[in-house]
């Protein structure tokens, strides 16, 4: 790898660090900032699943506008978009009005769906070989997220009335710094896709391959069940009677379970293969909801949401991976877009029903609903490690 694709990585990874710390910031306040003026607990995720729905409406418009403008004008766009999203979600708060944060969300959403298309930029500045270790490294990026995003909302959420407002100017600057770090990235100039080698196949016949569907399905599970779970655990460790902060320190354990491993999971991948790292992510996520159906203590939460967040990373890592195989250089922007869509669209509904399941039926029978979808994913894979056995471990 050269000196000029080291940098190129760093500075992404920079604004992946960046980009996921003000989508980290969104999951921690956004449930307890609605709770200070809204009674109904079961809408108090709504700003974040209308976000979801943001990201799934716009990841084609995303792809297909970054393939014919280029990466550098389709992330600065969603960094702008990002700091629209933040001052709307403020305007909102002051207001006390929940339609308002929710159409922050939405706006957000389309940032959201930027920072997503950052592990496919990484894999188009570096050769094929490098491709799981550039996806492991500009995602390695949300390490930094880990500590910034949480960090943020524990020195912000009471720095201003209404309790949460600072937290979300934060965002607004975080998204600035975003903005001006694309700037410096050399990324490949844009090209149409009639002058990529190759003809294009129809998106349906692209979708169907069994890898296709094995690798968007394992990223629904992945992104379903950590919506799932972090989206309610704010308003369950609350609920519990534990503090605020506490809340604010199980998300920093969850976002540094998510990033952290990503040091290591593409040379993972290339040494035991996709499928094996993919497996081992399914196991981790439903060992993750053990400690969490076994009580409803600080440690509890703790070890449940760290452990959710690399069982994520393990599975997630190695399903992008994997999508990056399934389609030609001219077909990237519909099958990234495809890949993201449905994946939001799990997300979107996984982190509306979180509010309204942890309310209605209580943690314990949110964690055992989490399981049915871990149970996809390792079906899923075991699948494709059956049918690919012979197939050699780098492949």
């Amino acid at each position: 790898m050269t000196g000029t694709m080291r940098r190129n990585l760093l500075l992404l990874a920079a604004c992946q660090a960046l980009g996921q710390a003000a989508n980290t910031m969104m999951f921690a306040a956004t449930a307890l900032s609605v709770g200070t003026f809204l009674g109904a607990r079961d809408l108090a995720t709504l700003p974040i699943t209308i976000q979801h729905v943001g990201v799934m409406l716009s990841v084609f418009p995303t792809a297909l506008l970054m393939q014919r403008k280029g990466r550098r004008f389709g992330f600065r766009l969603g960094s702008m978009l990002g700091m629209c999203g933040a001052a709307i979600c403020g305007t909102g708060l002051v207001l006390g009005s929940l339609a308002v944060m929710c159409l922050g969300g939405f706006v957000l959403g389309y940032a959201v769906a930027n920072l997503q298309m950052y592990r496919f930029a990484a894999v188009e500045l570096v050769p094929g070989p490098l491709k799981a270790k550039a996806i492991s490294w500009v995602t390695a990026g949300g390490i930094l997220a880990g500590v910034i995003g949480p960090g943020l909302v524990r020195l912000t959420f009471d720095q201003m009335a209404p309790i949460y407002l600072a937290t979300y100017a934060s965002m607004f600057v975080v998204h600035v710094l975003v903005f001006t770090i694309m700037s410096f990235i050399a990324f490949p100039p844009p090209r149409e896709p009639e002058t990529v080698e190759g003809p294009q196949r129809p998106l349906i016949e692209i979708a169907m391959q069994p890898t296709f569907i094995v690798a968007v399905a394992s990223a629904m599970v992945a992104f379903g069940t950590m919506s799932f779970l972090m989206s309610a655990s704010p308003l369950a460790i609350v609920g519990c009677g534990l503090p605020q902060t506490e809340a604010h320190f199980v998300i920093f354990l969850h976002v540094m379970g998510m990033f952290v491993p990503s040091l290591f999971t593409g040379n993972l991948i290339g040494r035991y293969g996709v499928l094996n790292v993919m497996m081992a992510g399914a196991v981790i996520l439903a060992l993750a909801v053990l400690p969490a159906m076994a009580g409803e203590g600080a440690w509890n939460f703790r070890i449940a949401l760290t452990l959710t967040g690399v069982g994520w990373n393990f599975l997630f890592v190695g399903a992008t991976t994997l999508v990056t195989t399934t389609y030609r250089p001219s077909e990237r922007g519909k099958a990234q877009a495809l890949n993201d869509f449905l994946m939001f669209g799990t997300t979107a509904s996984s982190s509306f029903l979180a509010a309204f399941l942890l309310d209605r039926y209580g943690w314990f029978t949110l964690n055992a609903i989490a399981l049915v979808l871990i149970a996809i994913a390792l079906v899923s894979v075991a699948w494709m490690r059956f049918q690919q056995r012979d197939t050699p471990a780098g492949a």
